[in-house]
């Protein structure tokens, strides 16, 4: 059981430092966009950007329970 916890954890914590990276490059692309644009089709990167943010919020979530059920399953 530990085992698979500890590899659930290790998953969740990738997925959650590839949506920062996706979420990063989103808004690195919408600043060049709005500077070479003064902010017109930027939208769509925005909400590239929102996605990859509430994603990685999604993974650290799962990531926390993840950790508590194994403090749980340990204790």
């Amino acid at each position: 059981m530990n085992t698979f916890l500890i590899i659930l954890l290790a998953i969740f914590a990738i997925m959650a430092v590839v949506s920062l990276v996706r979420g990063i490059v989103a808004f690195l692309q919408t600043t060049k966009v709005d500077l070479e644009s003064g902010g017109e089709n930027s939208k769509e990167l925005m909400e590239r950007q929102n996605a990859a943010m509430f994603s990685r919020i999604k993974y650290q979530a799962l990531a926390i329970v993840v950790v508590a059920v194994l403090l749980m399953v340990n204790s």
